[in-house]
């Protein structure tokens, strides 16, 4: 099974639309990482992959049916591209497509994505196993992708039987334990901050991030994270388009990939009912 998936995909030229920021590591590390296991998923195949920058919304449609409509052009992917009248022309055009980490809201478009749900879901999930109960979540909500993780999160509360209040467990908190931030980058300015407030991590309180792979250590603090699954995506992405090629009829889906629990040192067990308040000086873990 595995020499049939490696076999020669039916095409030999993939166009990858994809944000501007996404073609330099510096700018957005993750879409570049994806874009760089497209081209793994491709290694065995004589596919010839070229690439064109898109904007996520307001995209600019005619340049798009140029590329598509290009007689080299045999299917392309969308990654991050949320614009949904590109996802209509992409379905007028007739070309096989697939979608990565984004939607066709009418469901004609077959896709692969991180289960951003679940990832939040399990991230804020560790951190209460870990004796955790007031925990400020600092989240970008600028993609809906964002919020599908906000709504895991909130989801684990509930399961908790807790109840999750904006005003006090995503704006602002008299007093918690434990930070769950949705970037690493992000991470790192928590622990910055907290560190020129006198606290420590994580002996005064706990700092988790939902990414992982930017900054596996912060300040000499290993993080602890949900990996969000990325170098698998181009991959997945390239075998999908493959089943399509041979099953052009089949049912269009999405593929939820599922992220992964990486322990390190940002985030300490806390024992329920000897809890102390964040900003004293012996940490809130000291016997």
């Amino acid at each position: 099974m595995d020499g049939m998936a490696a076999g020669r995909l039916l095409l030999n030229s993939l166009v990858v639309f994809a944000p501007q920021r996404a073609f330099d590591e510096r700018s957005d590390i993750f879409y570049y990482r994806v874009i760089q296991s497209v081209s793994k998923g491709l290694a065995s195949h004589d596919v010839r992959l070229r690439y064109c920058a898109l904007e996520e919304n307001d995209s600019d449609a005619q340049l798009f049916l140029a590329r598509m409509n290009e007689p080299e052009t045999q299917a392309a992917i969308l990654l991050g591209i949320d614009d949904p009248h590109i996802h209509d022309l992409a379905v007028d055009v007739g070309k096989p497509c697939m979608l990565i980490n984004c939607r066709d809201r009418h469901m004609r478009l077959p896709a692969v994505a991180p289960d951003h749900r679940a990832i939040g879901e399990r991230a804020a999930d560790y951190l209460f196993e870990m004796g955790h109960r007031e925990v400020m979540n600092v989240l970008c909500l600028r993609r809906y992708t964002m919020e599908l993780r906000l709504a895991g999160i909130r989801d684990a509360w509930q399961s908790h039987n807790l109840k999750f209040n904006d005003k006090r467990d995503l704006l602002v908190a008299p007093s918690f334990t434990a930070f769950l931030v949705g970037g690493d980058f992000m991470a790192a300015g928590t622990i910055s901050a907290l560190q020129k407030q006198g606290l420590r991590v994580p002996q005064d309180i706990s700092v988790m991030s939902i990414d992982g792979f930017n900054l596996a250590a912060i300040q000499d603090v290993p993080l602890t994270a949900v990996h969000v699954p990325r170098d698998e995506l181009g991959t997945e992405a390239v075998h999908m388009l493959q089943q399509r090629l041979m099953r052009p009829d089949a049912p269009v889906g999405t593929l939820l990939l599922n992220g992964t629990l990486a322990v390190r040192g940002s985030v300490r067990r806390i024992r329920q009912g000897k809890r102390r308040t964040a900003v004293e000086r012996e940490g809130l873990y000291d016997s």
